[in-house]
């Protein structure tokens, strides 16, 4: 398969999230000169109408598929209905439109919360569909899962060529920052920010503290997807992710740290903890050539920084 050149017109759907701005970045960074977007105000995405008019007058030629509804747990097990639909709506207009405009590739974003509940550790990809899903995030996960089977169908069926990854946690620039609905990375930033500001004695922590996860901060992650858009040709889904994971009470500890706050941490434990570990087996994607560059300390400090400022704020994080 060609490589996508510099000049090929790309699609990034969603290019304003946490994931399609970084996509963004790095495609830019690389000396991809041609990408095209739109924002939800100029193009719904779960409209089929619109959705087919964009792909007939902007005719791309690679599509990222990084649009979606996400959230943490208390999202996720609030609105089931609506993770289910708004992202069964955006998949399926974008993937029918990509292969009826003769895309020549496209990747799409699914997410580990596929995998089940009790997956043995590290989770490879072969353990999709082995089990029981985490109840808490069911609708949002076949949603996901009913998008790698869609991308597999189309080759099998089309001989497109779409290529499905599944990130691993990720944050950083232009995360949901928000404490009711946004995943517990930069939920937790925010916590410890907001009270360094107001010298509360204590932040909260959802949870026991003791699941481990794996966060990827999330310009690696892009860099990963671009990565596999030049390499990979496969309907076998890659794991994106460090293949190391901490405690939710260790990383606490450590934004605790970088921001400078000296309170003392609580563990609300009547809220749920979730699955209780989810690391992903990443030596598919090691075998094909690639590894993340930044390192989680490095990673929350960066984006930090960048939560700050976006604030204006003025205080310096230590």
């Amino acid at each position: 398969m060609a490589q996508m050149e510099k000049s090929a017109k790309i699609y990034v759907a969603g290019h304003r999230g946490l994931v399609g701005s970084a996509i963004v970045r790095i495609l830019k960074a690389e000396g991809y000169t041609n990408l095209t977007a739109r924002t939800h105000d100029e193009l719904n995405l779960e409209d089929q109408a619109a959705v087919k008019a964009f792909f007939e007058e902007e005719q791309p030629e690679y599509v990222f598929l990084a649009a979606a509804k996400v959230g943490g747990i208390y999202a996720n097990n609030t609105y089931p209905a609506d993770f289910i639909f708004n992202n069964l709506q955006i998949q399926n207009n974008i993937l029918h439109q990509s292969y009826l405009s003769g895309v020549k590739k496209l990747c799409f974003l699914g997410s580990s919360c596929i995998y089940p509940k009790l997956s043995p550790q590290p989770i490879k990809e072969s353990y999709l569909l082995d089990g029981q899903l985490e109840p808490t995030n069911q609708a949002y996960a076949i949603a996901k899962i009913a998008g790698i089977e869609m991308c597999r169908s189309y080759n099998r069926q089309h001989g497109t060529n779409f290529i499905s990854v599944m990130p691993t946690n990720l944050y950083g620039p232009n995360d949901n920052f928000d404490l009711q609905n946004s995943h517990v990375l930069p939920a937790l930033m925010r916590k410890f920010i907001d009270a360094k500001q107001a010298a509360a004695p204590a932040v909260t922590v959802w949870g026991t503290g003791k699941p481990r996860r794996e966060f990827l901060y999330v310009d690696d992650m892009a860099a990963a997807c671009v990565f596999l858009m030049q390499t990979y040709n496969d309907s076998e889904i890659v794991n994106i992710g460090t293949g190391e994971d901490v405690t939710i009470e260790e990383v606490a500890l450590l934004i605790k740290e970088l921001c400078g706050y000296e309170g003392r941490l609580e563990f609300d434990t009547t809220k749920p903890d979730g699955t209780l570990r989810k690391l992903l087996d990443v030596g598919k994607l090691k075998s094909l050539g690639w590894s993340p560059k930044v390192s989680l300390r490095d990673g929350i400090h960066q984006t930090l920084e960048w939560y700050a400022a976006s604030r204006k704020e003025t205080a310096p994080l230590s």
